[in-house]
This record gives C-alpha cells, structure tokens and sequence, in this order.
C-alpha cells in the first residue's frame, strides 16, 4: 500500500489533531449509532496517541471494548473531480469508519493501515464528519491473541504478551486524493553484480488501460540514471551507490502515467540499491557479512503510549548512533512507517516482525496471566487465528517491502514451537511470506522453552533468531553457571543447524540508581557484567552474526508482581537516560 504524497497531481491533508473521544463501557454506540450526532459524553483526545494513559482516569486506563473518536473534515473546494481517499495509519486493534451517515471502512490488525475511497461520500467545499469506533479487545482469532474474562467488577483483558495493551489511533490520519486513473503499487526489487546495480520494478495502476508508464531513476544529486517504459522492467545503474548499513544512500523512482501526451499521474519512491542473502551461517548485505548489534525496541512512551511522534523518533536515533548500534527489530508488530523511511535515510538494518506474540500458553506463570491449555486448538489459537495471521503478513510485507532498511521478515515472537501442531500451524506461513517476497530471509524468534533438540519451526526458517534469558530467568544472580549454559545452547544450535544465529533478546531488569559492590540482580553492576558475559560467549561461538539486547528503554506492560511500573529491562530508562549497560555496550558498539 503506497503512502500518501504531495505533487502536482496529489494533495493531501493530516487530520491529526484533537478529536472528539468517548469511551463506551456498555457496548452501546453501535446499536445507538452514535456515528449519525456528535458523540455523547465526550472529551478531547490527540490524534495520534494511545488513549489509555492521556487522562488520569483508571476507567479509561483499563477500558475494554469500543472508544469513539469523531472530527469534521473540510474538503477542499479543488479537489472537486478528482479521487478522495481517507486513510489511517493504524487503528489498534481493529476499527469501523464512517463518513456522516455511510459505513466505508472495516479492518482488523493494529499496526498495518488501510483506507477507503470515499469520492462518492463526501462534497467537495463542505464539511464532512468522520467517526471512527476502535475496539482494543483481543482474542484467540486476533493478532496478538488475547481473551477477555468476565468479573464481578467487569470485564478484564488478558493476554499472553509482556507490554501494555495500549489502544487507539496511534498514527497519522490522512485525507488525500489522486487521479481517477491512477498508480496504485510500485515493487522494487534491486540487485548488485560489481559495481552495476539493477532494479526490477512492476507498477499496478488503477483506472484506464489506455495510459503510458513511463519509470525514471535518480541519484540523490537529482541527476537521471537510468530511463524505462513499461508497467514492468528493469532498470540499469552503471557505477551504482549501494545503500548499505550507517550509509542510507536512496536513488529517487519516478513512476508517470501519460495519456495522450500529457503527464497524468506521478508516485515517487525512495531506492536503496542493495542485495540480502544468507550463505551457511553468515548474513549477507551487499555480499559482505553483516554484524546486527542494537536492540529490541518498543513504540512506548509516557503518556502518549505508543503514538507516532517525530521528536522522540529522531532522539531515539540519535541514541542509536551514540551508542553505536547499526540496527533494531520491530519488538513485537510493525513500527510507524516514518520510523522505517527515517532508517532508510539512516542505513539503520531493520528485522521487520508482525504483531504475533503471545502465540505460547506455556509461557507466562503470573506475570502474563498464562493457562493451563493447549496453545493450538480448537478453543484457542486455531485455523482462524491463522487466517488472521496470514493477512497480517500480507499487509505487512505489502506496506514494507519497497524498505531498503528491512532485510528480514520475522514472521512470530515466541510462540510454541516444540509440538506438531506448531509446525503445521507454522509451515504456510512461511510459504506465503516467500511467495510474497522472494527476496528477503524468513525467520521467527524462538524461546527458551523450545531449545535446538526441541524446536520443530526452525527447520523451515533462513536464519536462527533466539531468545535467551541464561543468568535472569534461570541461573539468577549466577553469571558463571549462566555463562556455561549460555556456550552450550549457542553451540547446540550451531551444530544443529548451519544458519546465521541472532540473538534477537537477552537483558536483565534494572532499576536505575541501585548500585551494589558484588553485583546483585537488578543493580547497574549486574546489567553490565551480565551484558559483557554475553558478549564473551557471542565472540567464542562463529556462527553468531547478531546481538540484540533486550530493550533498548523501559516500558509499560500490564500488572504484576514481577513488573514494577513495566518492565526495567532498557539500558535507558523510559525517558532516556542511560544505565551503566549503556556505556557497557557503547564501548563494544563504537570500538573501530
């Protein structure tokens, strides 16, 4: 799905802003179709950001079911005849949307956007009322799954993942038009043989037949490199500027539609020229072995929860590059598409993961509600589950893929995968994420439960992305016993399989300020020695390619006796200060 741009033959306008707000506990706006008046009750809330922690009201913290958001739209007078389209960015977890009295929206999925033509609902030059009913509920059809249980005091959500269930529109909402006759998709695939880069492109255009595609590639100096007509080609780049990790170097695809000798459409793109592969136990960017070191990341701040904001984007960049990190995994669902084209513009390495956590009812205990049933069922996560799931994939890789920065579809986030009914529940999953994009390596992270003599779902992965809590979960407070049992596990999995490992997390909560002369749990000092142990152990096993500490800052989760005020596992704190293992890592990160 191609983002909103503005040129001389496409405007677009942002609706974000304060928005009208109710929270609806009885479950009574649909039946009162509260879409057809101004919302009862109701409040202001900004547009984007997670409703949940905006107002100090414990009824809206924890509120389970629908919100109602509604605003009044302007449609410019000139945009009469040409196509309107209004989209969102994400609506968490799925939402319906009208315009004034006309259903023209239903989707489900928190973190992937989607629009709807809505030329014959609104007037151009008048005003028109979009309301938007989001439902945060999660269950066993849903990704992430969930459920929620009925209580004396009402109903309570629960689910099988360690972050907040924050809520509502998250990101930027837009009202946009383009041309009846219009493009709709442009794939980019690129490749490097030398110095001579190539990139295959196929555009999808909607509306008339009878129209000319014409396709131009630019340098980033604005100078034309390389020219082609056709819906489909390849275009040839002598002497080529690979993008390639800490040096985001983007051509610029201009695709025009001309009909009849005159320009009628044009979508411009950003190019990183750049190939991906995995040869036996090393990953491949440009040809050359790549090293991931940064972070497990969370779209969590205070406040606004997980909206879209470019300051703190841009800050928490910037620490990356302070402490030397050249990459990060979407930890656990598709971030705000600005955060991919702003690591595009970086040469930060992106592992892009789905909203497919919590998919293990063996894990959990009492810190995530965990029960005593079998993860893949009739009764829980079933064949509708993946149905969802597979969508979810084909909107992430149809969002993500024209991303230079994305080199690695991590497709779940510790699920079960020790029984045959994950394998089955796993298998086309795998051959849809190829068949859709035969470009990129297909993996997912596996936990701790599932070591290499266990996992049956590793077999149908490129590479090894795995989990390892060794000296916090287990062996606590130890750090030799850990660091053995570390060496072994890394070594097993290398023996077993001859793939690249990434060690997707490894980390210890720590409560910033507690310090201690013998390392102690949860001091500064032990999430140092702990890193620079797991660090040691990386450097003896070769088929390790990556470290991925988990997290990069604090973060809110649900209540338990085992989270104070979120998980403490950051080298920053939630507002971005850094712990001692920030230093700890910035030294290994940043050596020459």
């Amino acid at each position: 799905m191609l983002r909103p741009i503005l040129n001389t033959w496409r405007d677009r306008r942002t609706l974000n802003g304060l928005w009208r707000f109710a929270t609806d506990p009885g479950g009574a706006g649909r039946d009162q179709k509260w879409w057809q008046a101004p919302l009862p009750g109701r409040v202001e809330m900004p547009v984007p950001a997670s409703f949940n922690d905006v107002i100090p009201d414990p009824a809206i913290r924890e509120h389970v079911g629908d919100v109602w958001y509604q605003t009044d739209v302007v449609v410019p007078a000139s945009w009469a005849g040409e196509r309107v389209v209004l989209r969102f960015d994400a609506a968490t977890h799925r939402a319906v949307v009208w315009v004034d009295d006309e259903q023209v929206a239903v989707h489900e999925g928190g973190y992937t956007p989607f629009e709807a033509d809505v030329t014959a609902v609104v007037r151009p030059g008048r005003t028109s009322r979009v309301t938007v009913v989001v439902d945060n509920r999660l269950s066993w059809d849903s990704i992430p799954p969930g459920h929620v249980e009925q209580t004396p005091e009402g109903p309570r959500q629960r689910y099988h993942h360690d972050f907040f269930n924050y809520a509502g529109l998250h990101r930027p909402v837009w009202l946009y038009t383009t041309p009846a006759t219009h493009v709709s998709d442009v794939t980019v695939r690129t490749g490097l043989a030398g110095t001579t880069g190539t990139v295959d492109y196929d555009v999808v255009i909607t509306g008339s037949d009878d129209v000319e595609t014409r396709v131009v590639l630019r340098d980033a100096s604005g100078t034309e490199v390389a020219r082609a007509a056709g819906a489909s080609g390849t275009l040839t780049v002598g002497d080529a500027h690979p993008w390639r990790p800490g040096e985001g170097y983007l051509y610029t695809l201009d695709v025009e539609l001309w009909d009849g000798g005159s320009p009628a459409d044009r979508y411009s793109l950003n190019v990183g020229i750049r190939t991906v592969a995995v040869d036996g136990t090393r990953f491949l960017i440009n040809g050359e072995p790549f090293y991931f070191t940064g972070f497990g990341m969370h779209e969590d701040h205070a406040v606004r929860g997980k909206g879209h904001d470019d300051v703190s984007m841009v800050h928490d960049f910037a620490l990356l590059e302070w402490i030397g990190a050249n990459s990060f995994r979407t930890s656990h669902y598709p971030y705000a598409e600005e955060i991919l084209d702003y690591a595009d513009r970086k040469g930060i390495v992106v592992i892009d993961e789905t909203a497919a956590v919590g998919l293990n009812l063996g894990l959990g205990g009492g810190i995530l509600h965990g029960a005593k049933q079998p993860t893949f069922s009739a009764e829980t996560v079933s064949d509708a589950t993946q149905r969802t799931h597979l969508q979810a994939i084909r909107e992430l890789v149809a969002r993500d893929k024209n991303h230079p920065s994305v080199v690695l579809w991590s497709i779940a986030n510790e699920p079960e995968s020790h029984t045959e009914e994950s394998k089955k529940y796993f298998e086309p999953l795998f051959t849809e994420t190829r068949q859709l994009d035969p470009t990129r390596p297909v993996g997912f992270v596996n936990v701790m439960l599932s070591p290499s003599d266990k996992c049956l779902v590793s077999d149908l992965a490129d590479v090894v992305m795995i989990n390892r809590y060794f000296g916090w979960y287990t062996q606590t407070g130890d750090l030799t016993a850990a660091e053995r049992e570390l060496e072994a596990d890394l070594t097993a999995w290398a023996h077993r399989h001859s793939k690249p490992i990434i060690v997707t997390e490894y980390g210890a909560d720590t409560m910033a300020g507690l310090h201690s002369v013998v390392p102690q749990p949860w001091t500064e000092e032990y999430q140092a020695e702990f890193l620079e142990m797991y660090h040691r152990v990386f450097d003896r096993v070769d088929a390790v390619v990556g470290e991925h500490v988990w997290n990069f800052a604090d973060f809110a989760t649900s209540a338990g006796v085992f989270r104070v005020e979120g998980n403490k596992k950051g080298v920053f704190t939630r507002d971005r200060k850094p712990k001692a293992g920030a230093f700890t890592l910035r030294r290994r990160w940043s050596r020459p």
